[in-house]
């Protein structure tokens, strides 16, 4: 008989800056799953949302798409320089995540002033189009939704640059990976809302 010792997984083993992010994804997660299951419980009773979802920009949703993951990719690999205690990559790679970052906020900035100015607020209502005004539920979601994943952004962008000037001289470079979690989040979280709220009309 086999006298192996099964030794079983302590919360006190894992790093206590992992343990946190972690518990602040779930939290995030529970926030836009709320937001998410309350978005289509109505998007499935309100048939004419899908004329309010085709208002939307694919073009330039996707290519946040496009961007979001292109900044997962180089969270991936300052992460991989920063194992490597190759400073300079990390630096670089951790500078194209912030860059990718802007990029993101300047084309929903852009997004937003396009809506602004055909009249689509977050209270719902647009200007009047065809002899009668448009209203709905829609652009609160929208809004809201894209609003508060761009403040994440702002908030992931600022932590990266944050850590990335600590790491430069050395400290704590640990820290990209526990920063690269939560950027990987922003990325999911995105995931979800752009097929919800552009490409399923």
């Amino acid at each position: 008989m086999s006298n192996t010792t099964h030794i079983k997984p302590d919360l006190k083993d894992i790093p206590q800056g992992r343990l946190g992010m972690w518990i602040l994804i779930l939290g995030e997660f529970v926030i836009f799953g709320g937001l998410i299951v309350a978005y289509l419980l109505y998007r499935f009773r309100y048939e004419e949302w899908a004329e309010m979802a085709a208002q939307t920009n694919i073009v330039l949703g996707a290519t946040n798409t496009f961007v979001l993951l292109t900044s997962s990719y180089f969270v991936v690999k300052a992460h991989a320089a920063a194992v490597r205690k190759d400073t300079r990559k990390m630096t670089l790679y951790i500078s194209f995540t912030i860059l990718c970052a802007l990029i993101f906020l300047v084309v929903k900035i852009t997004e937003y002033s396009q809506k602004l100015h055909h009249g689509y607020t977050f209270s719902g209502k647009a200007l009047v189009e065809q002899g009668k005004a448009v209203e709905s539920t829609y652009w609160g979601f929208y809004f809201l939704m894209t609003g508060l994943h761009a403040f994440h952004v702002i908030v992931g962008a600022v932590v990266l640059l944050i850590v990335m000037l600590g790491a430069r001289k050395g400290n704590n470079t640990h820290r990209i990976e526990i920063a690269g979690l939560y950027w990987h989040m922003v990325d999911l979280i995105w995931i979800f809302l752009f097929p919800l709220l552009y490409i399923a009309n």
